[in-house]
């Protein structure tokens, strides 16, 4: 059996094809190791989303192929995105790499480890039979802490924004089952889990190629009574698709987090109508209104394009009376990435890196004020917070999340207190805000 070392890239859909594809090297007997250098066959599951995800993952694919050279490590496996955007790349450039797994041969990952030949993706030309997604009865091991899990819900995309390659990768919408999801939720909370994120590339398109309407809602519903689990949160909403029986379902349980992570990626209807998104900047502050108007005290987080092919000053300066306008609680700002194989590609005029650089850093300049004022409302207040474990910021503090905290995307609360040896990792404690840093917060336990 060999020793396996898995180096996991991107995003939280990828984690989950990372432990999936470890839960099935594990079940037939091979041992995952933390330390690469001792690997008898590492594993890099990459991305390629964007042009700054192709660049970490072609340097962690070479930093892997050294150490054929100075360690242990026999074989090399390329798998996820990159993988399935360029194997012929690969082949012919990479020599060292041994095997190369698209995003749907997951379940090759075992005759790849044990040296039998597995044939590469054919760039995007994968047939619906094909296409791969998992369910509660596949094995699958968490890497993360043991209190906390992403669960996706749907695999695919059937939108056709023009700035993304990701339904090429990942082929079409194709949603799991609820009872499916309930078991695997159940199976979690049996390991300890209490907070379970859904994920998609849209969650709120869950359930459509089953004919199901509201499938989110639905689903939402029936994880309410997985007992147990404490935290339910989904990311990925597209604006369009929030129906009133969502956000009645969102606003009706206390174990759903009151916080919608909705990426709006613009306001000016000229770049929206480009993008393939469509609506219009008071199209979006209705959904907005609404959405805050039934659910009180919601966390809104968005993700915003600048530097979009054919943006002008002017289209920016909507954008950022915009969001000034509504104060988003959270807001990632990406500057954007000319992929070949997308619509944009062929537009033109190209903003130049420059002025989407300089768009990118006053958006966040603005934002930054934005959050600073909301977080310092905080102060005072007591909340439940999730306790992470020791801060990565110091060993004299432990750190947690708030339900407006989601994991790894958002800031986090740091715990003051003297005496903190009594407070374990994924339990539920009540914080008292009493600082601001930046974009954590500070507080002590209460009780």
């Amino acid at each position: 059996m060999a020793k396996i070392g898995f180096i996991s890239l991107g995003c939280p859909k990828n984690l989950v094809d990372s432990e999936v594809m470890i839960g099935l090297l594990q079940a037939k007997g091979h041992i995952l190791i933390a330390n690469p250098e001792e690997a008898d066959v590492l594993v890099v599951n990459t991305c390629s989303f964007i042009e700054g995800s192709k660049r970490e993952s072609i340097e962690t694919i070479l930093a892997a192929a050294r150490l054929k050279n100075s360690g242990s490590c026999k074989r090399l496996i390329v798998t996820g995105c990159l993988a399935e955007r360029y194997p012929g790349e690969i082949r012919s450039d990479l020599a060292e790499v041994d095997a190369i797994l698209g995003t749907n041969q997951i379940e090759e990952i075992t005759r790849a480890v044990n040296g039998i030949p597995v044939a590469p993706p054919d760039s995007y030309g994968r047939s619906d039979a094909d296409l791969y997604l998992y369910d509660h009865t596949t094995p699958r091991t968490l890497v993360g802490p043991k209190y906390t899990a992403y669960m996706k819900i749907s695999e695919g995309c059937d939108h056709t924004c023009a700035f993304c390659i990701i339904p090429k990768i990942r082929g079409r919408l194709r949603s799991r089952g609820v009872s499916s999801l309930v078991l695997e939720a159940r199976q979690l909370v049996s390991q300890g889990v209490k907070e379970i994120t859904l994920i998609s590339q849209d969650t709120t398109s869950y359930g459509l190629d089953l004919g199901i309407q509201d499938g989110l809602a639905i689903l939402l519903k029936a994880l309410t009574g997985v007992d147990g689990l404490r935290w339910i949160r989904f990311l990925y909403v597209y604006p369009n698709l929030v129906s009133d029986r969502l956000i009645e379902v969102v606003n009706s349980s206390d174990k759903i987090c009151k916080y919608l992570d909705m990426p709006l990626q613009h306001a000016s209807a000229g770049i929206l109508r480009s993008m393939k998104r469509g609506g219009t900047r008071k199209g979006l502050m209705r959904m907005i209104q609404r959405i805050r108007d039934r659910i009180p005290g919601v966390t809104f987080r968005t993700t915003m394009i600048v530097g979009y092919p054919g943006e002008t000053e002017a289209n920016f300066h909507e954008l950022m009376d915009f969001c000034r306008e509504f104060e988003f609680d959270r807001l990632g700002v990406f500057t954007y990435s000319d992929e070949e194989d997308t619509i944009a590609h062929s537009l033109r005029p190209k903003v130049p890196v420059r002025t989407a650089e300089r768009r990118r850093r006053l958006l966040m300049r603005q934002q930054s004020s934005i959050a600073a004022r909301k977080n310092r409302l905080l102060v005072g207040k007591e909340l439940p917070l999730l306790v992470e474990g020791p801060s990565l910021e110091t060993d004299l503090m432990l750190q947690g999340r708030l339900e407006s905290q989601a994991p790894e995307i958002d800031g986090v609360c740091l715990i003051n207190d003297s005496e903190i040896g009594d407070v374990q990792s994924g339990e539920f404690r009540t914080i008292r805000i009493t600082r601001v840093l930046n974009h954590d917060l500070l507080g002590t336990i209460v009780g």
